[in-house]
C-alpha cells in the first residue's frame, strides 16, 4: 500500500493564504483613525511643551515624552494584536487577580498630589495602574458574561458582574480617584447592556445606585470632590476656587472661534491661565488654537473609531469579541462625553482624562492594548466583510 504524501508546495500555498485571509481581516480603518487621535494629542504635546518655555524635542518635555509614550503603545499594539485573544478568556481569573494586585500596590506604594496614591514610579517612567485596569476590567467581564450568556435574565448573574467590578472600583476611589471609578461603572453598564441582560433587572439596579448618591455623597466623597462636582451647576462660581478651572476653561474654548488663533498662539494656553492644560483640560488648548473647526475633526475622528470598534464587535463569532469591543467602546465614549462635557460647563469637573489626546502614558498604553485585542478579534474571528 503506497503512503499519500502532502506535497510540500501545496502545503506552504495553503498556510500561506490561510494567513493571508486572516490578516486581510486586519481592520486598517480601525488603526488609521486611533493613529489620527495620537497625533492629534502629540500636536497638542508639542504646543504645551512650547507654552513651558522649553524646545519641544529637550528631553523631559511634554512633547518629547508623549513621543516616547505613542513608540511604546505602538509596540503594546503589535503584541495585543500577534496575540491570541482566545488565552485571555483562559486567562480571565489570574488577569482579575493582576488588577486588584496593581490596584493595592498602587495604595501602597503610589504617589500622587495632596495625598492621593494614584501614581507607581517604575524606572524612570510612572504608571497609572488604574487605567491599565480598565482594560483588564473589560477582559474579565467579557469572559464573565460570555460563561454565562444563557442565564443574563437573571438576578443572580448581573449582581455577580456587578460584584467582579465592586472590589477594583472600590480601591480606585480609595486612591481617590473618582473619574476613573465613574468609568468601571460606565463599562459595567455598557457591557451588561449589550450582552442582553434583564432590562427589567438592569433598571431595579440603576434605581438603587440612584438611591446610594445621598449615602456616597455624604460619607464616600470628599469637601474639594463635591466642590469640583457642583461648580458647574454654579450661576456664580468662585472663579478664584473651585471654579477657577472651569471659568479658564470656558474663555478658553470662547476665544478660539471658528479657526482657532493658531498652534502656540493661544492667550489662555501660552499665559498659563489654564490648569492641567495639557492633561484634563487638553480640550480647552485644542479649541482655543484649532477652533470650531479642531473640534469637529476631532469629534469625527472618535465617532469613525467608535464605529469601527463596534463593526469589531459586530463581525466576531464568538460572544467575548462582541463583549470586549462592548466595554472598549463604552470606555472610549463615555470618557469622550464627560471630558469634553466638563470642559464646556455642561459635565461635573471628575478628571476623566481624553483618549488618546491627553497627556499620560497608562491612558495610551491601555488604549492601545485594547484595540490591538480587537484586531486579534478581527484576524482570528470573524463571520462576515464590512
Amino acid at each position: 500500500m503506497g503512503v499519500i504524501r502532502a506535497e510540500p508546495a501545496r502545503v506552504t500555498d495553503w498556510a500561506a493564504k490561510s494567513v493571508g485571509a486572516a490578516w486581510r481581516a486586519f481592520d486598517l480603518q480601525l488603526t488609521t483613525y486611533a493613529g489620527l487621535l495620537v497625533a492629534v494629542g502629540l500636536v497638542m504635546a508639542y504646543t504645551n511643551s512650547v507654552e513651558g518655555g522649553a524646545a519641544p524635542l529637550e528631553a523631559g518635555t511634554t512633547f518629547t515624552r508623549g513621543l516616547m509614550w505613542a513608540a511604546i503603545a505602538a509596540a503594546v499594539f503589535i503584541l495585543a494584536t500577534a496575540f491570541d485573544y482566545r488565552w485571555l478568556k483562559t486567562l480571565a481569573w489570574p488577569i482579575y487577580g493582576i488588577q486588584l494586585g496593581l490596584l493595592v500596590l498602587t495604595l501602597a506604594i503610589g504617589d500622587g498630589i495632596g495625598g492621593a496614591a494614584r501614581w507607581v514610579s517604575v524606572g524612570p517612567l510612572t504608571f497609572q495602574f488604574s487605567e491599565i485596569a480598565k482594560i483588564l476590567m473589560i477582559i474579565v467581564l467579557a469572559s464573565y458574561l460570555t460563561s454565562r450568556q444563557s442565564r443574563l435574565d437573571s438576578l443572580s448573574s448581573i449582581l455577580g458582574a456587578c460584584l467582579l467590578v465592586g472590589p477594583p472600583l472600590a480601591l480606585v476611589m480609595l486612591q481617590p480617584d473618582l473619574g476613573t471609578s465613574l468609568v468601571f461603572g460606565a463599562i459595567l453598564a455598557g457591557m451588561l447592556w449589550m450582552s442582553g441582560a434583564s432590562l427589567r433587572w438592569l433598571a431595579v439596579l440603576a434605581v438603587g445606585v440612584v438611591a446610594m448618591v445621598p449615602i456616597a455623597w455624604t460619607y464616600l466623597l470628599r469637601d474639594y470632590q463635591k466642590a469640583r462636582l457642583t461648580s458647574f451647576l454654579d450661576a456664580n462660581p468662585d472663579i478664584q476656587g473651585a471654579g477657577y478651572q472651569l471659568h479658564q476653561a470656558q474663555i478658553a474654548v470662547g476665544s478660539g472661534g471658528p479657526f482657532g488663533k493658531g498652534l502656540t498662539n493661544g492667550t489662555q494656553t501660552q499665559g498659563d491661565f489654564l490648569p492641567v492644560q495639557a492633561t484634563d483640560f487638553v480640550f480647552a488648548t485644542l479649541a482655543e488654537e484649532l477652533g470650531f473647526i479642531g473640534g469637529v475633526v476631532l469629534f469625527v475622528l472618535f465617532v469613525l473609531l467608535l464605529w469601527r470598534v463596534l463593526v469589531a464587535g459586530w463581525r466576531s463569532r464568538d460572544a467575548f469579541g462582541t463583549l470586549f469591543a462592548a466595554g472598549v467602546a463604552s470606555m472610549v465614549l463615555f470618557q469622550l462625553v464627560v471630558n469634553v462635557g466638563m470642559v464646556l460647563g455642561v459635565m461635573p469637573i471628575t478628571g476623566i482624562p481624553l483618549p488618546f489626546v491627553t497627556h499620560g502614558g497608562a491612558s495610551l498604553v491601555s488604549m492601545a492594548a485594547g484595540l490591538g485585542i480587537l484586531q486579534s478579534i478581527n484576524i482570528r474571528q470573524t463571520k462576515a466583510a464590512w
